[in-house]
């Protein structure tokens, strides 16, 4: 009913002024390959190639799309996992179910999905935005209290992949640098869905959003800010969450950005997480598992460095340590533009700590990877 009322102010008002992009195809092929350790013990190989096609432009004046089709084909020893076996047959997160496998035969699996499918109907300066997409709320680069629907994973082996929602959004823009948004996010359980309004706006240097709403079965209130002190940029995001039915607790994250002339990017956040555990004992392993936690703890930093030794070959390394059982993550990796259209990294993660810590129980692991962009 919502999602009706908004598309009818859409469609009253003043029509699109902007240019209209040729719908227009394009995409990538994509091959990961990883050795690592499952959490019985044994080393796995796996090998996850990818082809994505993806179709983008304007359908007419003022209706735009965004089509990102995947297959995928999955191979190696990863596949007679007891992980694997419970990963595959994990329920998507998204509402619509767009996703399927159509080969399982020993050390071989296909599947294809999905990853973007959304239109946006735009009259002057609304924007009404319908279906599988990734809503960019929050500044951080490790954590985010705010982007909550597609929430950052610091450690994720391809970070550049945001599994998207299912949902409307609707934004109006109030000036140059100010908008408003709202979102409607139907729950894959039919459980409560998540609806939420954004304000985003600058004065004076500072950008600066206010969030409330209902996101992921959780009550919130926030706001983030960010800014340029010098040549470093300053970040940074509070939120109030409450569960129903439980006590309410705060996220907090403080961030900062500096980029030298020789190459180097250098960045660090300080993340505070309300929800966890200082005592190792009260981790939600479970949590963790199924996907609804992201971070056991209570205190983390996460520090970002990136250096371009040449034009076409770029070192970047992530670091996360968990302030309260001193357990440490690093990924670190090398970037090399082969030719305009082909990228190949390879990288190493490493995990260490005490027995009984977070990042003790992530096993280390080794990758490689080509993609081919047309």
């Amino acid at each position: 009913m919502a999602t009706a009322v908004v598309a009818g102010l859409v469609f009253a008002s003043t029509p699109s002024t902007a240019q209209p992009q040729p719908l227009a195809l394009s995409g990538s092929l994509k091959s990961v390959y990883l050795r690592s350790r499952a959490s019985t013990g044994e080393d796995y190989a796996l090998s996850l190639n990818r082809l994505r096609v993806e179709a983008k432009g304007d359908l007419a004046p003022g209706l735009a799309l965004d089509l990102q089709y995947d297959n995928e084909v999955l191979l190696g020893s990863y596949l007679g996992t007891a992980e694997f076996r419970a990963a595959k047959d994990r329920v998507a997160p998204q509402y619509w179910r767009a996703d399927a496998n159509y080969v399982e035969r020993g050390d071989v699996y296909g599947r294809h999905r999905l990853y973007r499918a959304a239109v946006t109907l735009t009259r002057g300066e609304i924007d009404l935005k319908l279906g599988r997409q990734r809503i960019a709320w929050g500044t951080g680069r490790f954590w985010s209290p705010l982007d909550m629907l597609n929430p950052v994973n610091p450690l994720a082996l391809e970070r550049e992949e945001r599994v998207g929602v299912d949902a409307a959004l609707f934004e109006a823009k109030l000036g140059p640098l100010s908008r408003a948004s709202l979102v409607y996010a139907p729950a894959p359980d039919r459980g409560s869905p998540s609806r939420a309004v954004q304000w985003h706006g600058n004065a004076s240097g500072v950008d600066t959003s206010l969030v409330a709403g209902r996101l992921l079965g959780l009550d919130i209130v926030g706001m983030d800010l960010a800014t340029q002190i010098g040549d470093a940029g300053i970040r940074g995001e509070v939120a109030r969450l409450r569960p129903r039915g439980g006590p309410a607790f705060n996220r907090l994250m403080v961030g900062a950005d500096y980029a030298l002339a020789n190459g180097l990017t250098l960045s660090a956040e300080l993340y505070y997480n309300g929800a966890g555990s200082r005592d190792p004992a009260g981790y939600d392993i479970a949590g963790l598992g199924s996907g609804r936690v992201t971070n056991l703890a209570t205190r983390y930093t996460g520090l970002y460095a990136a250096y371009e030794i040449t034009p076409l070959l770029k070192w970047v390394t992530y670091v996360v340590v968990n302030g309260d059982d001193r357990s440490r993550a690093v990924d670190s990796r090398l970037a090399w533009s082969w030719r305009s259209d082909l990228e190949l990294v390879i990288g190493l993660q490493r995990f260490s700590g005490t027995e009984s810590s977070e990042y003790a129980r992530m096993p280390n692991a080794a990758f490689a990877q080509l993609q081919w962009f047309y």
